[in-house]
C-alpha cells in the first residue's frame, strides 16, 4: 500500500476520525493463505496513521476440517465435483502461484454442452481430474471427531503441513523461470527452513500456536521488513471469566441476558439469518443464544440456557445449574467460570461474532471475505432502531490486484499447461502477463459461452477445426465421410423399408380378401349345404371358394417370405461388420471430441474465474517467492484499493 496515494490517506483519515486509536485486527485460520499480506496495509498505516495496534491472529476456535470416510490421523486432498465434492478446509489450505479452490463443476461443464453422463459412462475417473479445483490441496482429518484448531495437536499434522506446504512451494517454483530463478530456489529453501525450524522450536504442541509463531516471521517476509505488530488467536480473544467478561467484546452477549434486551436482541439475530442456511434461535432448541461455549479438553458447543440449568451443545452435551436465572454478562461468568474453569471461551457465530469484535477492533477483510458481514450490519441497525445504545467501528475492506501489479516484476513466467492454450504459449515475462491476463481471461468466458453453442457431434468438430487444427481437421473430416457413408446407408435402408411397407400393404390387403372369402365359405355353407340338399353346382361353388383361400394362402406365404428377406437384407445392411466399425469409429471420434471440450472448459474456468479468484486470495508466500527483492509486493500494495464499511450507517 502506497502510504502517500490520497485515497487512501483519505481512508486512514476517516478511520482515525469514526475509530481513531482502535486496533486493527487481522483473523485468518492459517498463516499459508492471504492473511499476511495486511502486512502491507499495517506498514502503510504505521507511516501515515496516528497510532494505534497492530493485531494479527489466529482464528482457531472453528471446528478443524475433517472428510467423510473411514480410517485415521490427516491427509491433504484435492477439491473436485466427485469424489471429494463436500470437501472443504480453511485451517489446512494451500495453494502454489495461480491456484484457488476453484472448482470446475458438473454443472459449469454441462452448461459449455458438455455430456455429462457420456464422460461418465465411458471415462471413469476423468471427471475427477477434470472438476479438479487448480492447484489446491486441503489438509483435513479422516476421523469423525470434532475439534477446533485449538485442539489440534501439531505433531500429528506436521507430516502433512510440511509435504503440502513443500508440494506447493515447489510447484509454484517450476512455474518461475528468467535469470532471477536461483534467487527463487534460495527463498524456497529459505520458506522450508523456516517452517521446519519453527516446528521445532515450538514449545506449544498445538497447531494454532505454531500459526501465531509464524505469523510475524511471514508478515516480516512478505512485507521485506520487521513490523511492530501483536499476535494472538480467538481463544485468547474471546477468553471468557470473570476478568474479562466487562470487556467490549462480550456486551453485545448481555443483550441476550438482560431481561430488557433479550427479546429484542433474539429478533434481531433471527430477522439477520432469516433466508439463510443459519438457523434462527429455535432451531436450535429452546433457551438458545448465538453463541459457542468451548471447554477446554471437552469440546465446543452452543449455549443454552433455562432458569435453573444450561447445557452445552458439545458432541455429548454437558449441563451446569445455577440457584437463580441468568440476567447478567456477570452471572454467566461467575456460573461458567464456577462450573468449567476461567479458561473457556465464548464465541459468537457466523453473525454475532463480528459484533462482539467490532465492538474493540477495526476487521481488516479482504474484499469478499466474511460473507456474513452484511448480516451482522442488518442486525446491528436492528438493535439500534429498537433504542438499543451500541457503537461497531466499520470494517476495513482491502482489494488486492497481484496480476495487474506484475507489470513492476521483472521475473519470467512458466505457465501451467492448463494455461498454455489460452495465453498462446508457454513462457512469457511477468509484465506481459499483466497486460493479458484480462483479455485472456475475457476471452475464455467467451469461449464457454461458444462451446455451449455447439451441440452436435459435426458442429462440435468444426469448431475444434477451426480453433485447434491440427489432428481435428483430420477428425471433422473422417467423421463427415463416415456421416456421408451413413446417408448413403440410410438411403438403402429407407428404400428396403418402403419395400416392407409395400409388402405389408399387400399383406394387409390379402389378410383382407381371404376374411372376406372365409366369410363368403360360411355363409354358403349355412345357405346351401348345412342341413340342406346340396346340389352339384354347391359343392363346386364351395370347392372354388376353397381353391381361392388356398391361393390366397399361397400368395399370403409368399409375401411373409419376400418380407422375412426384406428384413434380413435390412438387418445385414444395418448389422454388418463394416457398420459397427464405423458406428464404433464415429462415436470414438465423437468421445475424443466431448473430452475435448472438457479440457477446453477446464482450461477456460482456471484461466478465467480461477486466475480471478486466485487474485483475489493469493498466498503471500507466491511474492517473495516470485519476486525475492519485494518488487512484486510493493508493487501490489500500490494498487490496493481499500474502503470502510461501516456496520451501521451514519
Amino acid at each position: 500500500m502506497n502510504s502517500d496515494c490520497p485515497k487512501f490517506r483519505s481512508v486512514v483519515e476517516e478511520l482515525d476520525r469514526v475509530s481513531p486509536g482502535v486496533p486493527l485486527l487481522a483473523l485468518g485460520q492459517t498463516v499459508f493463505w492471504d492473511e499476511p499480506m495486511k502486512s502491507g496495509i499495517f506498514a502503510a498505516f504505521q507511516e501515515c496513521g496516528k497510532p494505534r495496534q497492530y493485531i494479527a491472529g489466529v482464528h482457531d476456535t472453528d471446528y478443524f476440517a475433517k472428510f467423510k470416510g473411514s480410517g485415521k490421523g490427516f491427509a491433504a486432498l484435492p477439491h473436485n465435483d466427485t469424489s471429494t465434492k463436500d470437501l472443504w478446509s480453511a485451517a489446512g489450505e494451500f495453494s502454489h502461484l495461480f491456484g484457488s479452490e476453484t472448482v470446475v463443476t458438473k454443472e459449469k461443464l454441462s452448461s459449455a454442452g458438455a455430456k455429462i453422463s457420456m464422460l461418465e459412462e465411458h471415462r471413469p475417473g476423468f471427471l475427477d481430474e477434470i472438476t479438479e479445483a487448480y492447484g489446491w490441496r486441503g489438509v483435513v482429518s479422516l476421523s469423525d471427531e470434532s475439534k477446533i484448531t485449538a485442539e489440534k495437536e501439531l505433531s500429528r499434522m506436521l507430516p502433512q503441513i510440511f509435504d503440502t506446504f513443500t508440494w506447493a512451494v515447489d510447484e509454484s517454483l517450476r512455474l518461475i523461470s528468467g535469470r532471477h530463478h536461483s534467487e527463487s530456489e534460495k527463498m524456497r529453501d529459505h520458506l522450508v527452513q523456516l517452517i521446519c525450524e519453527t516446528a521445532e522450536s515450538s514449545a506449544d504442541p498445538s497447531l494454532a500456536a505454531y500459526y501465531e509463531v509464524l505469523i510475524p516471521e511471514f508478515y516480516q517476509l512478505v512485507a521485506g521488513r520487521k513490523l511492530d505488530i501483536e499476535t494472538t488467536r480467538t481463544t485468547r480473544l474471546l477468553k471468557f471469566n470473570l476478568e474479562t467478561c466487562g470487556l467490549d467484546r462480550f456486551k453485545i452477549v448481555d443483550l441476550f441476558l438482560n431481561p430488557k434486551t433479550k427479546s429484542i436482541a433474539r429478533a434481531a439475530y433471527d430477522d439477520a439469518v432469516s433466508g439463510s442456511e443459519i438457523y434462527t434461535l429455535d432451531r436450535f432448541g429452546s433457551g438458545t443464544l448465538p453463541f459457542d461455549l468451548y471447554i477446554p479438553g471437552v469440546g465446543r458447543g452452543t449455549l443454552r440456557l433455562g432458569n435453573r440449568g444450561g447445557v452445552v451443545m458439545t458432541d455429548s452435551p454437558i449441563g451446569f445449574s445455577f440457584k437463580k436465572p441468568i440476567e447478567s454478562i456477570q452471572q454467566l461468568a461467575e456460573v461458567i467460570e464456577a462450573k468449567f474453569g476461567p479458561d473457556c471461551v465464548l464465541v459468537g457465530k457466523a453473525v454475532s461474532l463480528i459484533l462482539m469484535l467490532s465492538a474493540e477492533f477495526v476487521f481488516v477483510f479482504h474484499e469478499g471475505a466474511s460473507g456474513y458481514v452484511w448480516r451482522s450490519a442488518q442486525m446491528a441497525e436492528s438493535l439500534v432502531k429498537s433504542g438499543i445504545e451500541a457503537k461497531w467501528h466499520p470494517i476495513l475492506r482491502t482489494k488486492l490486484n497481484p496480476w495487474d501489479a506484475m507489470d513492476d516484476c521483472c521475473a519470467w513466467l512458466h505457465l501451467p499447461e492448463t494455461m498454455h492454450r489460452a495465453f498462446g504459449t508457454d513462457e512469457l515475462s511477468a509484465p506481459t502477463f499483466a497486460l493479458r491476463w484480462r483479455e485472456v481471461a475475457k476471452a475464455q468466458r467467451a469461449r464457454l459461452t461458444e462451446l455451449a453453442e455447439v451441440r452436435r457431434p459435426l458442429a462440435l468438430l468444426g469448431y475444434l477445426q477451426r480453433e485447434l487444427g491440427g489432428q481435428w481437421e483430420c477428425l471433422a473430416h473422417e467423421y463427415g465421410s463416415i456421416q456421408q457413408e451413413f446417408a448413403q446407408l440410410g438411403e438403402q435402408i429407407k428404400s428396403v423399408k418402403d419395400q416392407k411397407r409395400a409388402v405389408l400393404a399387400e399383406f394387409k390387403s390379402a389378410n383382407q380378401s381371404r376374411n372376406e372369402l372365409q366369410d363368403e365359405k360360411g355363409r354358403h355353407w349355412r345357405e346351401a349345404i348345412f342341413e340342406k340338399s346340396p346340389s352339384d353346382e354347391d359343392w363346386a361353388k364351395r370347392e372354388e371358394i376353397i381353391a381361392k383361400i388356398q391361393k390366397s394362402d399361397s400368395y399370403r406365404y409368399g409375401l411373409h417370405n419376400k418380407y422375412e428377406e426384406l428384413e434380413s437384407q435390412q438387418n445385414e445392411l444395418v448389422n454388418s461388420q463394416v457398420v459397427a466399425r464405423l458406428r464404433e469409429r464415429r462415436f470414438n471420434i465423437a468421445l475424443e471430441a466431448e473430452l475435448m471440450r472438457a479440457k477446453l472448459i477446464r482450461e477456460a474456468v482456471v484461466s478465467s474465474a480461477g486466475l480471478e479468484k486466485a487474485g483475489y486470495r493469493p498466498a503471500a508466500w507466491w511474492f517473495p517467492l516470485v519476486c525475492p527483492d519485494g518488487t512484486w509486493f510493493r508493487s501490489t500494495m500500490m494498487k490496493t484499493e481499500c474502503r470502510l464499511e461501516p456496520l451501521l450507517k451514519p
